[in-house]
């Protein structure tokens, strides 16, 4: 088939379900981590997917199943290329699990655009149902009828009732959703304290921060097991459904030559990537070298990635490190490309300050941090690349997101290449801060949205490699 050309596919090979729920913090990621561990458990290869711009939740859901959970995004990532990049991760798998987003039809500014409803309708994924049935009995099939018929192609196949108080409620509810609503109830979950995740400011706390996240993980599944049923979900999840649109020779083929050496900062503080765009830079030709802030030295490299976090909960950790700090600064001063999303961006500053202490970053970015309760920024972010700097054209549009409780202080102007259309940025509606061939924006950009972003990076980093004498004198391509 030539490139380009659409062919279908069938999902007979493997089953998928999204688990959705009226609105948010009606418990449907603890439910979901719990099926995922459950199923994983079973002997199953389950492949995640998250709805939406998250990190937190995902870090969960890949520590569930033992594999990466993957982005399905309708603003930050075409859906030609979502839908690829969904049957391409379901290869493999016996069964794809999808969390959604907030409320069932919680989209971006107006009903329906991006919500977890259109994402189950373009994959002809049945929906489970995740509700919270506090103070609520016979209610709940008005509640779900109502999602039923609002967007009436929307496959609402059963419900899990959450935070039930005890046998006799649990009859109401089940009794209610099945003579009402027509379809099943295919777990019931008590008010229990082992169901729980410790959360902050943005959700969950990551799994990555916590030594307990396997512990905490197996009970989640242990509880989970007694209180969904798993032969109906697993029946639901496998129901036939019409083939979807698959796109053949999509151009998705690794450089065959590894071009550049390309650090990545991973640890506790800085854990925000999408694993698509790790992809990214493999295929273009990168080598990932992959490094501890808080305690490791920068490596030989070409480049250096610093994505998103908590760097706060690990100042003192990441002032010590002053031999990283310090071979940072020397390595971009000598022309050394570095690009940072905002954690990356807040590290490279002069100082960070929080809870009435400052503590000394990079310094390379001539301004100072400061970590508020609220949020400075937060949302879907659009963005025109307006001058010129060494990783995007200028005229060229993107598409991010930004989650961030800082602001910066510039101790003198920054040089900014965004101009901001939709969201915050970092100052009076201007973004992405170069400095030689450094670039750090608070916004986090998808590799399948931007394809500019890893092409662009690798290319740099090969370029300087190439060009450069004093870096690797004796090596050709890595």
């Amino acid at each position: 088939m030539a490139s380009g050309e659409r062919s279908v596919l069938h999902r007979q090979h493997h089953g998928c379900l999204l688990i959705s729920s009226p609105q948010g913090h009606s418990g449907k990621t603890v439910v979901t981590i719990g099926l995922c561990r459950v199923l994983k458990q079973k002997g199953l290869t389950v492949q995640p997917f998250k709805k939406g711009p998250d990190y937190i939740d995902p870090s969960w859901l890949t520590a569930a199943t033992g594999r990466s959970c993957r982005s399905l995004d309708f603003f930050l990532i075409p859906k030609d290329k979502l839908l690829d990049s969904f049957h391409r991760a379901c290869r493999e798998a016996d069964v794809s699990v999808i969390e959604g987003a907030m409320g069932l039809y919680d989209g971006l500014d107006f009903v329906e655009y991006g919500s977890s409803a259109q994402v189950a309708r373009l994959l002809n994924s049945p929906i489970l149902l995740v509700v919270n049935t506090t103070r609520m009995t016979g209610s709940i099939a008005a509640m779900v009828t109502g999602y039923q018929h609002f967007e009436s192609d929307t496959p609402i196949a059963g419900v899990i009732l959450n935070h039930v108080s005890g046998a006799r409620h649990e009859t109401k509810l089940k009794t209610s959703v099945e003579q009402h609503c027509g379809i099943p109830v295919v777990g019931s979950v008590p008010k229990d304290p082992d169901l729980h995740i410790s959360e902050r400011h943005l959700g969950l706390v990551p799994s990555l921060e916590t030594e307990e996240s396997e512990t905490i993980i197996d009970r989640i599944g242990r509880k989970m097991e007694a209180y969904l049923d798993l032969d109906k979900i697993l029946s639901i999840a496998r129901t036939p459904t019409p083939p979807l649109p698959l796109r053949e020779g999509d151009g998705v083929r690794e450089s065959q030559v590894r071009m550049a050496k390309i650090g990545v900062l991973l640890d506790k503080a800085f854990h925000f990537y999408y694993p698509e765009n790790f992809e990214a830079l493999t295929r273009a030709g990168a080598e990932l070298i992959f490094i501890n802030s808080l305690k490791d030295r920068l490596p030989e490299i070409d480049g250096l990635y610093i994505g998103g976090g908590f760097p706060e909960f690990f100042l003192e950790e990441l002032e010590g490190n002053h031999s990283l700090k310090r071979d940072i600064a020397d390595r971009v001063e000598g022309g050394l490309p570095l690009y940072a999303e905002c954690a990356g961006l807040m590290y490279l500053c002069q100082s960070i300050s929080w809870k009435g202490r400052s503590y000394k970053m990079v310094g390379l970015i001539p301004a100072d941090v400061e970590l508020s309760e609220k949020p400075q920024g937060h949302g879907y972010v659009i963005a025109e690349v307006v001058e010129e700097n060494p990783l995007f054209p200028v005229g060229l549009t993107l598409r991010g997101h930004e989650f961030h409780h800082s602001g910066l202080l510039p101790l003198h102007d920054l040089s900014c290449v965004y101009r901001i259309k939709r969201g915050e940025g970092i100052i009076s509606k201007r973004d992405g801060v170069v400095y030689k061939n450094l670039f750090a924006s608070y916004i986090h950009l998808h590799a399948l949205g931007t394809p500019e972003w890893a092409k662009g990076l690798v290319s740099l980093a090969s370029k300087r490699r190439r060009t450069d004498p004093h870096v690797f004198p004796s090596e050709g391509p890595v």
